[in-house]
């Protein structure tokens, strides 16, 4: 599996969806969503990787990546960990990690990506301090190993190209999407926003290669 995620990630949680998780996250695919993890740790084994099953194929129509949150890929090659392990990080073909400090962000070996969260105020996950805010989040990918994509609060198209220009690959969100009338519109804006943020970027680093 090459490369990681960039743009818009998105995380699921049928309990937050307005409508059935697949219908969601076909929706914000059909917006331009090309990674998603599937979170759902509450069901059976047996249940999530039905449900793992059904989203990947979603997902592969449009060329993109079921991430499954936890150790267990659930069939797959791609997983998400959280901050407290396991460490080291399974061997797979894509892995990430939640991080929310510079002490987590130091303990990354082999993994792929991170987030970073809190970045703005969040119900979703609360007890991880304060948000970073752009200019923290700027501050904690200068000393990042791997790419990160910014997590927690992020709602707003602003609030994408605040992460981006803080040096973000891109967002991971839960709440703007899942909890949307529309989900396919809700990731076409957000989507655009992190295109709109990293054109200006792209352009700048091909004119100095042409130096």
């Amino acid at each position: 599996m090459s490369g990681g995620p960039a743009g818009v990630l998105l995380l699921t949680d049928r309990w937050q969806a307005r409508r059935p998780l697949a219908e969601v996250v076909a929706g914000a695919v059909a917006g331009g969503v090309r990674w998603v993890v599937l979170r759902e740790t509450d069901l059976p084994r047996a249940e999530r990787a039905a449900l793992a099953v059904d989203l990947r194929a979603i997902l592969a129509e449009a060329g993109g990546t079921l991430i499954v949150a936890g150790p267990d890929p659930l069939g797959g090659d791609a997983v998400h960990l959280p901050s407290a392990g396991p460490y080291p990080p399974p061997r797979l073909g894509l892995v990430g990690r939640s991080c929310h400090d510079r002490a987590e962000l130091a303990r990354l070996t082999t993994e792929d990506y991170a987030t970073l969260s809190p970045v703005y105020p969040t119900s979703t996950k609360p007890g991880y301090g304060p948000p970073l805010r752009p200019d923290g989040l700027g501050a904690l990918i200068a000393v990042s190993p791997v790419p990160v994509l910014a997590l927690g609060g992020v709602q707003s198209p602003d609030q994408v190209a605040a992460c981006v220009e803080a040096g973000a690959v891109g967002v991971a969100v839960l709440g703007a999407v899942m909890r949307a009338d529309d989900p396919e519109t809700a990731a076409a804006t957000l989507t655009a926003a992190t295109t709109a943020q990293a054109r200006p970027k792209l352009a700048y680093a091909t004119t100095e290669e042409e130096r």
